[in-house]
Parts: structure tokens; sequence; C-alpha cells
């Protein structure tokens, strides 16, 4: 994707959780490794589709380069970093498998900023003739596509023999239980958020905004009772 060879990979961290502070939003990375050149590489899976990918990538980046940076160290200690999206739908609907973002001067964009960070999303829906082969059998393959070479073979296997293993498999269970918990929890906040905005509104009955919103009625009452009169 790059166009480059890593030579070798540097503590190799799966679902890197970057927590700075108790008020602070964490992060927590789907792969985050570094490089032997001093650069780090941030690649999340992403498989439906959200509006708000590009902030998170603002998010990611910037919580990234606090967690690298010690306090006190001059911003040299930066290290080049790589923010990577795959993402099984084309988020900007022109048909590219890969876009690739950097700072630039609006005014001349051949003028770079030169702060070392780059963005990346990838699109396994793409439809342009814009990366190479290789990297296409394997956005097919994240698609959902039959193995095209032996790569993706590979990748094919080592997805089986993980599935097979028990240990893996309860782990993996584990995990979309916590992810489909976390999911329906920003569903029943959302739903709360639009009992509160529909009494403010001061027209609609507690029946009506438990039957649009598909919340229990007790439920809708609880909130009714804890706006401010």
């Amino acid at each position: 994707m790059l166009g480059v060879k890593i030579s070798r990979i540097e503590y190799p961290k799966s679902q890197e959780i970057i927590d700075l502070s108790a008020d602070a939003k964490s992060v927590r990375l789907d792969i985050y490794v570094e490089d032997g050149n001093n650069t780090v590489y941030n690649i999340e899976m992403q498989t439906t589709e959200n509006k708000n990918l590009p902030k998170r990538t603002r998010y990611y980046q910037g919580m990234i380069d606090l967690n690298i940076l010690e306090k006190g160290e001059n911003y040299r200690g930066l290290k080049r970093s790589f923010v990577i999206f795959v993402c099984t739908f084309d988020l900007f609907g022109e048909g590219r498998h890969i876009y690739t973002f950097e700072n630039r001067c609006i005014q001349n964009p051949k003028l770079g900023l030169g702060d070392d960070t780059t963005k990346i999303i990838l699109n396994t829906k793409g439809t342009m003739d814009d990366v190479t082969p290789e990297m296409k059998r394997l956005l097919n393959f994240i698609d959902g596509k039959e193995p095209e070479d032996d790569f993706t073979r590979e990748l094919a296997e080592a997805v089986q023999s993980v599935r097979k293993n028990e240990k893996w498999r309860l782990d993996y269970m584990t995990l979309q239980m916590n992810y489909q918990e976390k999911y329906e929890e920003g569903i029943e906040y959302e739903k709360e958020k639009t009992v509160e905005r529909l009494i403010g509104l001061g027209k609609f009955s507690i029946e009506d905004i438990a039957a649009v919103t598909e919340l229990p009625i007790e439920r809708v009452k609880e909130i009714a009772n804890m706006q401010p009169v």
C-alpha cells in the first residue's frame, strides 16, 4: 500500500488502549505497531459506514502523538505516523480503492506542511485501477471474495486455523459480544437523547415518544422526571 519495505516490526501491540487521563476519551486501537525506522502504524477495520470517520482519524492521530511524546520532551521526538482505516464501503463515493491525506497549503498544494502525518482510507468497494494487483486482491479478500493469490490463500488458512482454535474462538466470541454491547449502548444513548429533545419541545405525549423511540413507557417517564422544570 505504501510502496515501501518494512525491515522489521517492533513492539507489536494488538488492541492497544490509549487512556491518558480519567477525563479524556480513551482509544482502543485495532493494530498499533512501530517499524525500525521510527514510524508508527495504526490500522483499523471499519465495516459500518460512519460519516464521523474523518474526525476519528484526527482524534486517533492526536492521541497517538500524545502517547508517544513524554512530558517535557521536544516535539522532534514525534515519530512519523500513519493512521489507516480499511473500510468495506466507499466513504467519499469516488470509486477509489485508496484515499491518502496529508496536510498541505491551500494556496499552494505542492507545499506540504512536513508534519510527518498521513491518513489513509482504503475502500474494498473501489472500481478504479489505482492500486497494485496485489493490493486489489487483498481488498477483494477483505470484502469477502475468494482468495486469488498465494498471500490471500495464506490469510484464509490463518483465519480458518484461528477459528478452529477453541481458545481463540472464545476470545473472538467475547470480543464480538463486547462490540455488540457497545453498539447497543450507543443506540440506547441516542434514543434517550431523542426522548430528551422531544420532551423539551413540549408537543408530544409520553406514549407518542415511547412509540417513536421504541423505549418502554416507564423509561420515558423516568427521563421526563429527570428533566429540569
